[in-house]
């Protein structure tokens, strides 16, 4: 088991988590290097989002090492894992703002919950980063009000409301419309670069994230099938990364889920 890269901001090692008998991570490896785009990708169930969780703190793994900033998450205490969140920001499936607040009282949100600062520093900084997502004239309005599209980037500037050193982003173009999908995949390459964050992208949308990725992993089977830049991901040999990349319907990762046979289910006379 290689040491964890010391220009990493995370770094997972032999990681190992299931729910009951269901094995989701099986020994996952790989290093999230500061100030990049890291997209996860594979198959729904790969455990995408549990990586995410994980990392987070939402979820302990089982076995394994994974550390933020050199901190093994793992052994961290309620306070320790309370500072450590407040250096994270996460873009949940579809915002998941509050319905019952304004715009601008959903990105002051984190700063009126994690700190002390006076009102109106907390306007201009709201202002501040709604106006980074092209969105400080929608302050007023509620989340009902707003675009599918437009909810994603109010998210987004509450995700980066407290300057966090890490932003992981859970499939943020689901049911997004080519322009909107493709302005926030723009976005989130920008406000890398902007602000020299690190960014950990969950994503099924193969032409935009490999566009905005720096590096590209891919889980399957509990494990890292593929891990490089997106040229060296399509260019695997890997029958399962191939399926994936070309979305191709046959392959390794069958349609049926595993199970009994027709046979043992309906009896010999249904496939006779």
């Amino acid at each position: 088991m290689s040491d964890p890269d010391p220009s990493a901001l995370v770094a997972c090692r032999n990681l190992r988590f299931g729910y009951g008998e269901r094995r989701i991570l099986d020994g996952v490896s790989f290093d999230v290097p500061r100030g990049k785009v890291t997209a996860l990708m594979g198959a729904s169930g790969g455990g995408k989002t549990t990586v995410l969780r994980l990392i987070g703190g939402q979820l302990r793994a089982q076995s394994g090492e994974l550390r933020f900033d050199g901190q093994d998450i793992g052994t961290l205490d309620a306070a320790g894992m309370y500072a450590m969140r407040r250096r994270m920001g996460m873009l949940f499936q579809f915002g998941a703002l509050f319905t019952d607040m304004t715009v601008f009282d959903n990105v002051a949100f984190p700063l009126r919950e994690h700190t002390s600062l006076p009102e109106a520093l907390v306007r201009d900084i709201v202002l501040m980063k709604l106006n980074a997502v092209g969105l400080r004239g929608a302050r007023d309005l509620m989340p009902g009000e707003v675009s599918g599209g437009m909810a994603r980037r109010i998210a987004l500037a509450r995700a980066i409301a407290l300057d966090p050193e890490l932003i992981m982003y859970d499939e943020p173009f689901a049911g997004l419309d080519p322009i909107s999908l493709g302005t926030s995949a723009q976005l989130i390459r920008q406000l890398n670069d902007t602000l020299g964050i690190t960014s950990v992208v969950v994503s099924h949308d193969l032409d935009e994230t490999f566009r905005i990725a720096d590096q590209v992993i891919i889980l399957a089977n509990g494990r890292v099938a593929a891990q490089g830049t997106p040229e060296q991901v399509r260019a695997s040999t890997d029958p399962l990364v191939q399926q994936f990349v070309q979305a191709r319907p046959e392959g390794p990762v069958h349609f049926h889920y595993p199970g009994p046979s027709v046979d043992q289910d309906f009896g010999a006379g249904l496939s006779a």
